[in-house]
């Protein structure tokens, strides 16, 4: 597989058609989403009259050819073709200015719109073991080809159906990059909240650093609280750095103890600490239903929506909001989650530091704070 220096795949194997997209595939409803270089909408294969959703991406970002980028996400894609847990590619097709991808369409939109619904619509224990398995599996399976994915949140796992409650999809490889013992990868990436401690400090990023985010994500999915989130970007960041999480009766009532060794085994400030997928699949939690007595999360009544950036309006099944970046969190949403995004934005400039790079000190930059 040829690499840049980076991480970043530049060979792919999936034929990029050139012929009009519209030849083969006619827009359908309204967009399911939009950011600044690209756009998601629904499609149907004129052939087969099944349902995609394309993502047309844009090749110049900024007055910069970012092709390379989109082919990276692309030969990630391809190496997690046979993973059951990853959104399915299914074509490619190229324009002057842009690169179109054909994705498998999960009607069931983001597993965020549950995190953060009434106590009726929320996740039950027992769906969150079922669907931590799933993206367990998934990125089991991804961190055994190389692959880190680096934007692992609520926002990024999508469900073939939300009710009855189907399957998850992970999307949005746009920061992925691929690891071996030649290369290392150190870059300012991801989502403030998701983020781990060796982001912050400029340490190389490793299969780990997803483990951390999911650590988060099961934090969210059973609580509906961010464990790390502060009042502006420099407490969070702070957080993070000194792994400041709430592990009260209060935030996991009516939650098992199982659970939350489940997450304790994940938010370690060491990489070489944390469990890995496979180790967390042979966790007792993802292993055995939760106690006959628990019940969901009773926080989503007296939790403010806006204590993870959502605003009050739900988002449809099959059709979310067009996504918006969140103001606090000033970010660049270069890559746009398929087919909708929650209001943390991400992207290849999320946290862009320029030349020379950010230099390796314990406190944090300025530039993640201003």
């Amino acid at each position: 597989m040829r690499m840049s220096k980076n991480g970043m795949v530049t060979k792919i194997h999936t034929r990029i058609r050139t012929e009009p997209f519209t030849a083969n595939y006619e827009l359908v409803g309204r967009e399911l989403g939009r950011g600044k270089f690209a756009v998601v909408k629904k499609c149907i294969e004129k052939a087969t009259g099944k349902e995609h959703a394309a993502k047309f991406l844009r090749k110049r970002r900024k007055g910069e050819d970012c092709r390379m980028d989109i082919i990276n996400e692309i030969a990630v894609l391809e190496s997690a073709k046979a993973n059951p847990y990853v959104v399915a590619l299914h074509e490619v097709y190229e324009t002057s200015s842009e690169i179109i991808l054909v994705l498998e369409c999960a009607a069931g939109g983001e597993i965020f719109n549950q995190c953060v619904a009434d106590n009726d619509e929320a996740f039950t224990e027992k769906d969150v073991i079922r669907l931590a398995r799933q993206i367990l599996t998934g990125v089991s399976c991804l961190h055994r080809n190389n692959v880190v994915h680096l934007d692992l949140k609520p926002q990024n796992i999508l469900l073939t159906s939300a009710k009855p409650l189907g399957d998850i999809r992970i999307v949005d490889f746009g920061l992925s990059r691929r690891m071996d013992k030649v290369t290392e990868v150190r870059e300012i990436v991801g989502t403030p909240d998701y983020v781990a401690p060796e982001i912050l400090n400029y340490e190389p990023l490793s299969t780990a650093t997803d483990m951390w985010s999911i650590g988060v994500l099961t934090y969210v999915m059973l609580t509906g609280e961010s464990p790390f989130l502060g009042d502006d970007k420099q407490e969070t960041f702070l957080n993070i750095s000194q792994v400041n999480v709430d592990y009260s009766q209060d935030v996991f009532e009516g939650v098992s103890s199982l659970a939350v060794d489940f997450i304790k085994s994940l938010l370690l400030k060491n990489p070489r600490k944390r469990a890995t997928a496979e180790e967390c699949l042979k966790h007792p939690w993802l292993n055995s239903l939760p106690h006959p007595h628990s019940h969901p999360h009773p926080h989503l009544h007296t939790r403010p929506a806006s204590s993870l950036d959502e605003p009050e309006t739900s988002q449809s099944e099959s059709e979310p909001e067009s996504p918006a970046p969140s103001p606090e969190l000033d970010l660049i949403d270069s890559y746009l989650t398929y087919p909708g995004q929650g209001e943390l934005k991400t992207g290849r400039d999320a946290f862009s530091f320029g030349e020379p790079p950010f230099p390796t000190r314990p406190e944090i930059p300025q530039e993640l704070i201003c």
